[in-house]
């Protein structure tokens, strides 16, 4: 008779420190309908403790009872496994098997399955439901074991319910359990302890009063896994310093180490190991890349790592196609550390060492086309030539490519004496930096490697790359000159950059171009900045998208906006943030701001507010940038607008103190006009005439002056304003100035002149369907509006306007009449405009070209005073048209 251990069938007791885990219950208990419960999942998980707590519930539960099994590797003979399987049972139903226990000591011992199946036979003739759960199957591995469950799974009556702990999946037909809804599955990522987990399991049950920080910081460290939290608990006793000790706790704490070591790598084969420790160094891993470092076909990558997912050794996957994995982040530090012994002593060329390992991801990677991993593998490999010609990129820097920090990174590790040696690293030093939102600390950067290359040439003449390096530098200076709107150095620096860079360095002479553009901006060139920052755009084209094709596409919308080209500017800017990537890349904050400028113009408040928030949340990613004064002007008007002139005041004080503390002083123009608008509106007359004369602004002052009830002297003011604007054909200014003419020739008397100066001013609006122009000067413009509609000048667009003062609710107000009618062609564009379909597919529906269907649509957006599909679809509902 086999003599049975009778400790295998006792259900293990709660632990003392219990985090009640009633999610985890209640899918427990969901799972009783079908035929297997399978909890899957690496050492230290809390499967068995789950289990455990579950059945003492279970055994509370009227007509139903459980029995356990743990199973170990001498249970790999299916005889003694099923004489276990009868004699758990047992424990609840004592009468249960007992002529199969005497058949399995017979010297003519049925087959397994005729067992099984009288087992089976007997089990669902209990009154009762009944669990058994079979604990460590992973420690069995045994095919006929497998054989024998899979049966006993195929005919399992509906009085038994199974359940598995294992490690590893077991082989047994998962995907048709599943399929058939027969199959309750727990994972690894359903165990992991949620973050209120954590703090009741680390706080309450381990007494260590961590703030909420702290847990949060070491349940992301431990990525939940209970057996690393509790781990950490018990080094945290004793220890003063928690949140210090929780930066610190890597996998090479001491405690991690013995308990993966002995759990984990230890079990596992020796080729596993290797595999292990040298893909240990991949943050990511898939099977080509492994088989790059590895370079062993008796280890091939793709089936190793599926046996380790099958296995559940710490191995994450990262695609629902099981192409890409990670480790765990506990397991991934062990590995390294060995892998680190392994190779002390080595020499980097020696095949296997670390060095070696990295060259190779590097070079994987470049040949498929990863360049910034491709660099972040061969900075780790110390290999500074290739890491260089990596951040070059063939052209295009890995820094115009959202790789900006990591080079940085990279390049604060190196010595200055490495720096020096090689001049262009600090140039790419300064590069990286400024695209990475640090101007500030651009210019040192710079002048050492000014430094370096003089004391390369020591007297003689620069070559070819050390011409193009001083061009370089020369554009970096001209980048940082446009930060401060210093046009002059902007100029002699760009104009030096396209001297001394070389004719096939397309990046930074575009980037040379662009600041030019940007300093004709400056100047009022509007014409000469357009066609700059158009060719910019179209010579990126010839090396793909950069930051400056974004830089010169926000810029442009600008020169749009400025010439009044509302709808057009913001197609651009929506163009430029496409550019910025998702998540966006802080540049598109100009843009932003574009739209938030048009958007209030169109009266979409609360449309322009967002994008408003929007720019200055990505401001704030970047170091003393101007763009924060700009947004901090519009949010006060924005503010101004709704009624809270406290809150005006508030935001225009702190753009105000953030120009002077940054000496952003080309903003503070801007700051103030807005700050005199501010005092009018609080009827402190006299703090906006002084505030106005004192910073020489004549638009502000003539405003200053109409509302004093001196419309003759803002007549004065206004008259030279408007023709500085057309000579020099300022769409925007234009269009400020006849607005405030037309109200100070009213003021006069002058009601004709006003009128007709007021037509001059509708003319100029029409086309970008500005409004907020007109209604935020009040009652006095609904008046003089009033006029034009009945004398018939601009009619059609003075009464938009009129039904546009009727909002009062402060919100977004859409204007309830259109510019023009819709034509019969346009509103049969305009239905399918609200389908599925695309532009060629519309033509085609219609039969008319292409051309012909984006002029149609275009003659709708404007009429609608929209920009886009989606907008063009609701305008068109609130006007009843379709």
């Amino acid at each position: 008779m086999v003599q049975l251990f009778t400790a295998k069938f006792f259900i293990p007791a709660s632990r003392q420190v219990l985090v009640p885990r009633a999610r985890l219950l209640a899918r427990l208990n969901d799972g009783l309908h079908g035929k297997l419960t399978l909890l899957s999942a690496p050492a230290g998980s809390g499967k068995t403790t789950l289990v455990s707590e579950w059945l003492a519930a279970i055994h509370e539960m009227p007509g139903r009872s459980a029995a356990w099994l743990s199973l170990d590797d001498a249970d790999r003979d299916p005889a003694r496994f099923l004489s276990y399987i009868v004699a758990a049972l047992q424990t609840v139903a004592p009468a249960i098997g007992e002529e199969i226990m005497a058949a399995l000591q017979s010297p003519k011992q049925p087959s397994i399955e005729t067992l099984l199946m009288a087992l089976l036979n007997e089990i669902s003739t209990l009154p009762g439901k009944l669990v058994l759960v079979l604990d460590d199957y992973h420690l069995v591995d045994a095919r006929p074991v497998d054989d024998a469950l899979r049966f006993m799974l195929e005919h399992l009556p509906a009085q038994l319910h199974l359940v598995i702990t294992t490690r590893e999946d077991p082989n047994l037909p998962l995907a048709r359990l599943r399929a058939r809804n027969q199959l309750n599955e727990l994972r690894a990522a359903d165990l992991r302890f949620t973050n209120a987990e954590a703090a009741e399991f680390l706080n309450q049950g381990m007494g260590l009063h961590l703030s909420e920080g702290d847990v949060a910081a070491l349940e992301a460290r431990t990525e939940g896994w209970i057996a690393g939290l509790q781990l950490a608990a018990l080094s945290l006793q004793g220890h003063q310093d928690a949140t210090r000790f929780i930066k610190s706790f890597t996998g090479n704490h001491h405690f991690i180490i013995d308990y993966l070591l002995q759990e984990v790598l230890q079990q596992q084969p020796e080729r596993v190991q290797n595999f292990l420790l040298r893909t240990s160094v991949l943050d990511r891993l898939c099977g080509p890349l492994c088989d790059a470092l590895l370079l062993d076909p008796m280890t091939p990558g793709q089936e190793t790592l599926e046996y380790l997912e099958h296995a559940n050794l710490f191995i994450v996957p990262l695609d629902n196609e099981r192409r890409w994995y990670r480790y765990h982040h506990l397991f991934a530090e062990l590995l390294r550390q060995r892998l680190h012994q392994s190779t002390e002593g080595s020499t980097g060329e020696a095949t296997g060492t670390l060095a070696e390992l990295q060259r190779r991801a590097s070079q994987w990677y470049e040949d498929t086309g990863f360049e910034i991993d491709a660099f972040r593998h061969a900075a780790a490999a110390d290999d500074l030539e290739r890491a260089e010609r990596l951040i070059e990129g063939n052209g295009v820097p890995l820094y115009f490519r959202d790789a900006g920090d990591p080079v940085v990174h990279w390049l604060e590790t190196l010595p200055v004496s490495v720096l020096n040696a090689r001049p262009s690293l600090w140039i790419t030093y300064a590069s990286a930096l400024m695209m990475t939102g640090r101007p500030t600390a651009v210019e040192e950067k710079l002048q050492a490697a000014e430094g370096a290359i003089s004391a390369s040439l020591q007297g003689a003449l620069p070559d070819n790359r050390t011409r193009d390096l001083i061009g370089r530098i020369a554009s970096m200076r001209a980048t940082l000159a446009v930060m401060q709107h210093d046009v002059e150095t902007i100029i002699s620096q760009s104009r030096r950059a396209l001297e001394y860079l070389g004719p096939d360095n397309l990046p930074l002479r575009t980037a040379a171009h662009w600041t030019l553009g940007y300093a004709y901006q400056l100047q009022g060139d509007r014409d000469a900045a357009r066609q700059a920052y158009a060719e910019v755009i179209h010579i990126s084209k010839t090396f793909g998208p950069s930051i400056y094709t974004t830089a010169a596409t926000v810029n442009l919308g600008q020169v749009q906006e400025v010439d009044n080209q509302l709808s057009l500017a913001a197609e651009t800017y929506n163009q430029a943030i496409l550019l910025a990537g998702s998540p966006p890349r802080p540049i598109a904050c100009e843009a932003h701001l574009g739209l938030a400028r048009i958007h209030y113009q169109w009266n979409d408040l609360d449309a322009a507010e967002e994008h408003g928030q929007q720019c200055i949340l990505l401001t704030g990613q970047m170091d003393r940038v101007e763009t924060f004064a700009a947004a901090g002007v519009f949010l006060g008007q924005l503010k101004l607008t709704r009624g809270d002139v406290s809150g005006a005041v508030a935001v225009l004080e702190e753009a105000e103190t953030f120009v002077l503390k940054h000496n952003f002083l080309f903003r503070l123009p801007d700051v103030t006009a807005a700050q005199v608008l501010t005092l009018l509106h609080q009827g402190n007359l006299a703090g906006a005439a002084q505030l106005a004369e004192a910073s020489d602004l004549p638009l502000s002052l003539a405003r200053v002056r109409l509302v004093q009830g001196d419309p003759a002297a803002a007549l004065e003011l206004l008259e030279p304003l408007r023709r500085q604007a057309e000579e020099r054909a300022w769409q925007n200014e234009r269009l400020k100035v006849a607005v405030l003419q037309a109200l100070a020739l009213l003021t006069q008397g002058e009601k004709d002149k006003a009128v007709q100066r007021l037509g001059d001013a509708l003319t100029l609006a029409e086309p970008g369907g500005f409004i907020r122009i007109f209604v935020d000067e009040g009652p006095q413009m609904l008046a003089l509006l009033g006029e034009c509609a009945k004398q018939g000048v601009s009619s059609r667009y003075a009464h938009l306007l009129i039904a546009a003062f009727e909002s009062t609710d402060g919100k977004a107000s859409v204007p309830q009449r259109l510019i023009e009618p819709l034509s019969e062609r346009e509103l049969e564009v305009l239905k399918l405009l609200r389908t599925e379909l695309n532009g060629p597919e519309i033509a085609r529906g219609l039969m008319v070209s292409l051309n012909t269907m984006r002029t149609h649509t275009k003659n709708i957006y404007t009429k609608l005073g929209v920009n886009n599909r989606r907008a063009a679809a609701r305008r068109a509902e609130e006007l009843h048209l379709i």
